[in-house]
């Protein structure tokens, strides 16, 4: 008698075929301007029940398991490859937007989803928190192929937004399910909701999410260096550092804290702190957050079924170009336009509000709590992240264009003229001294060298293409160094480049 494998054989065959075909897909795909992450989702579309595959999955604790993985190896992933330098520029607007921005996005689009939808506001307010957030696998892997440098402040803002904001969506996700169960069943405990409860919960996740990544962070880089001195292979440090992601995320989500803003924070500390054993590690570690996003995207799309959509649809595009349109500029100009970013940095930032396998993720939950609109929810966020990664996704670059955000190839003579102007000045030349070569009209603290006088009219941290006016001229950081200014572009009228040649 022979042992028949076919329980091993047949399901690795169908999944390992799956993503294959996905990537060559994405691989096509992203030539037309379609993202990788789309052509993931939709190949596992295909591949399900209404699709020509007719492979019926329903299996959404699976999905929640996998999902959360892939995520930790993901955020694990952009950590690392976050500078600290980079990290303090964008901060605090990202704190802003991962906290009050949140809460914006998901009161705004609850209206829609009340009036699009006929939910509850319990249901919407759900709705609102499950999409609310920005996905930091959508976010990380299209800034990174879309092809264009982005400005610093834009681009560390988006992606430390997106590393940091999961905990609020979950919190609040978790915190209207409770709300729902107890309105929808009538049974609950109250003074688990009540507002001192629910801020004391608020404050334990951030609060432990913050300590147990850092505090790891910092104690496994002083581990880091011996073992590197044992096995110098970056593939088995990437190994080790993942499985210390992993380890990180159980535990700080076990003791009650953010799971994943610990490790994107545990990536962060481990960079500053061990740069170079880290560096030959992202190749591996590359490697992984591919596979996680391509596993976690095409399960996300067999999860889905499209027939069931036909009868909503409208009113779920509905939801999503309300939140794409008004939501999320909505929330990214209350949160930003008082930390003096420009208007077209704003603009760009409330586009590239991605949304992707988070917000999937999250809509898993109503299931596992047996909510009545579970489905419709699940549905409607699916509709919300295809509509975001077709729309948004395949626009990041053209739209970076035209809000003038993207940094010149410094390869480029043309495009980093264009952009600095003709002139490089250095950093400690005295204003006065400037106007007075040029013949420009000198402002009230002209006795400062050009770098001080730069970051006073900015009034923000100061990166690389921050451009401000010197009567006809404009000055332009050109060059920093750890933070500090160390190149000033000059742009003059045309008649004063005439007069000067």
């Amino acid at each position: 008698m022979t042992l028949n494998l076919d329980f091993l054989s047949l399901p690795l065959l169908g999944a390992s075929a799956l993503i294959f075909i996905s990537v060559l897909v994405g691989v096509f795909s992203k030539r037309v301007g379609f993202s990788f992450l789309l052509a993931f989702l939709v190949t596992g579309m295909l591949a399900g029940v209404d699709g020509p595959g007719g492979w019926e999955f329903n299996d959404y604790r699976l999905s929640f398991w996998v999902g959360n993985i892939a995520l930790v190896v993901i955020l694990l992933d952009g950590g690392l490859r976050t500078d600290y330098p980079r990290f303090r520029t964008g901060l605090k607007p990202a704190l802003v937007l991962a906290s009050l921005g949140v809460l914006l996005t998901t009161g705004f689009t609850a209206v829609a989803a009340v009036y699009l939808l006929k939910l509850s506001w319990t249901s919407a307010l759900l709705l609102g928190a499950i999409v609310g957030s920005t996905d930091a696998a959508a976010v990380f892997s299209l800034l990174k192929t879309s092809g264009v440098q982005l400005n610093e402040r834009v681009a560390t803002t988006l992606e430390i937004e997106s590393g940091m904001n999961d905990p609020m969506a979950v919190y609040l996700t978790l915190t209207l399910i409770g709300l729902a169960s107890v309105t929808s069943t009538g049974r609950g405990v109250a003074s688990e909701l009540s507002f001192d409860a629910i801020v004391w919960s608020l404050l334990a996740q951030f609060g432990w999410g913050a300590l147990l990544g850092i505090g790891i962070g910092r104690v496994f880089a002083l581990v880091l260096p011996r073992i590197h001195q044992l096995e110098e292979s970056g593939a088995v440090i990437a190994l080790l550092l993942t499985m210390a992601g992993l380890t990180t995320f159980a535990l700080t989500t076990w003791v009650g804290g953010a799971g994943f803003l610990a490790v994107y924070l545990l990536g962060i500390v481990l960079n500053r702190r061990a740069p170079a054993i880290v560096k030959l590690a992202l190749s591996a570690l590359d490697g992984y957050a591919w596979l996680s996003q391509a596993v976690m995207f095409v399960l996300l799309g067999l999860l889905v079924t499209p027939s069931e959509i036909e009868g909503f649809a409208w009113p779920a595009l509905g939801v999503a170009a309300v939140l794409m349109f008004v939501a999320r500029p909505l929330a990214v100009g209350l949160c930003l336009a008082p930390l003096r970013f420009k208007p077209k940095e704003i603009l760009y930032i409330a586009w590239v509000g991605l949304r992707g396998a988070v917000p999937i993720v999250l809509a898993i939950f109503p299931f596992m709590a047996n909510l009545p609109e579970a489905r419709l929810i699940f549905n409607v966020a699916f509709v919300v992240v295809l509509t975001s990664l077709l729309l948004q996704g395949s626009t990041i670059g053209w739209f970076a264009h035209r809000m003038d955000v993207v940094l010149p190839d410094q390869n480029d003579t043309p495009a980093v003229r264009a952009v600095f102007g003709d002139f490089a000045l250095q950093a400690n030349t005295r204003v006065a001294d400037l106007c007075d070569f040029y013949g420009l009209q000198q402002p009230a603290d002209a006795d400062l060298c050009v770098d001080a006088w730069l970051t006073n009219a900015i009034m923000r941290p100061v990166v690389v293409g921050d451009q401000v006016a010197l009567d006809r001229a404009e000055l332009s950081v050109r060059t920093m160094s750890d933070g500090v200014v160390t190149g000033i572009g000059l742009k003059l009228p045309s008649e004063k480049i005439e007069g000067k040649s």
